[in-house]
C-alpha cells in the first residue's frame, strides 16, 4: 500500500538510498536536508523526490517542516530518522559544543521528528518509525563518546516508544549499520581501510547503502507489522549481538 514517507538527511549517502528505495516501493517520499543545497537540488533532479531544508535539532523547524510536507503530500505514515552528524574528539579534548551539537542532532533530533507525527499516527492507527542508529551505539568507539551516547540513546528511545505505539498500530524499530560504502568512507586512506577497517569485518567488505535501504523497506512494510522495538544489526558480522 502506498503511503507518505519522510526521510531525514535523505539527499545523500544512506538517506538517499533509503528515499529511493521507498519511492521504488510506490510510496510518496519527501526528504529533508540540513545545508547542502546543491546536493539536494541534484537529488531532486535525479529522483523527482521533493526536498525540504531544516535542522532536525530545532523542534519548531521540525514541526513547521512536517506540517509543510503533510500539506504537500498527506499525513506522514513512515518516518525514517536518518539525519546525523559527527564531531569526533578524544574525551579529554572534546568541547561542550561538540557534545551538544551531536546530542541535539542525533538524539534530540529523533524526538523532534517523532513528536509532531505521533498524534496523527495514533489517530490513524498506523505508523512506521525507523531510526538509523549505529554499530558504535552498540559497542562504543574511541573519540566518539558524544556520537556513541546519542546512538545508544536512540535504541532506548526506540524500545520505549515501541511499547507505547504497539496497541495503536505503530511499530518503532532501529537499524545499526556498520561501515557502509558512502562518500564519507571514500576519504579514508587505502592503507587504513585495508589494514585496519576491513580486517574487523568478517564478510571482508564494506556494506552498501542499498543494503541498509532494504532493511528499511522491510520495516516500513505491512509484512513487518509484528516487528517492533527491534534492532537490525547490519554490520557484516563486525559486532554480533
Amino acid at each position: 500500500m502506498a503511503r507518505v514517507a519522510l526521510v531525514t538527511g535523505g539527499t545523500r549517502g544512506i538517506g538517499a538510498a533509503i528515499a529511493k528505495a521507498l519511492l521504488a516501493e510506490g510510496h510518496k517520499v519527501a526528504a529533508t536536508y540540513g545545508g547542502n543545497d546543491e546536493a539536494a537540488a541534484a537529488f531532486t533532479a535525479e529522483t523527482g523526490i521533493k526536498t525540504y531544508k531544516w535542522s532536525v535539532a530545532d523542534y519548531d523547524q521540525c514541526a513547521e517542516g512536517i506540517a509543510k510536507v503533510e500539506a504537500d503530500l498527506g499525513p506522514v505514515d513512515i518516518l525514517v530518522n536518518n539525519a546525523g552528524i559527527t564531531r569526533d574528539a578524544p574525551f579529554h579534548k572534546i568541547t561542550r559544543d561538540q557534545w551538544n551539537e551531536v546530542i541535539d542532532t542525533n538524539l534530540s533530533g529523533v524526538f523532534n521528528m517523532c513528536h509532531p507525527v505521533w498524534g496523527g499516527m495514533r489517530s490513524r492507527n498506523f505508523g512506521r518509525i525507523i531510526t538509523i542508529s549505529s554499530i558504535n551505539g552498540q559497542k562504543g568507539q574511541f573519540a566518539q563518546a558524544n556520537y556513541a551516547a546519542a546512538k545508544a540513546g536512540d535504541l532506548g528511545f526506540t524500545k520505549s516508544l515501541a511499547q507505547e505505539g504497539a496497541r495503536a498500530g505503530i511499530t518503532v524499530n532501529a537499524i545499526c549499520p556498520g561501515y557502509i560504502n558512502t562518500e564519507m568512507m571514500s576519504t579514508i586512506p587505502e592503507k587504513v581501510m585495508n589494514d585496519v577497517i576491513l580486517p574487523q569485518i568478517p564478510v571482508g567488505r564494506l556494506g552498501e547503502a542499498s543494503e541498509i535501504a532494504r532493511c528499511v523497506t522491510f520495516l516500513a512494510s505491512d509484512d513487518a507489522a509484528f516487528v517492533t522495538g527491534s534492532t537490525i544489526t547490519a554490520n557484516g558480522g563486525q559486532y554480533m549481538v
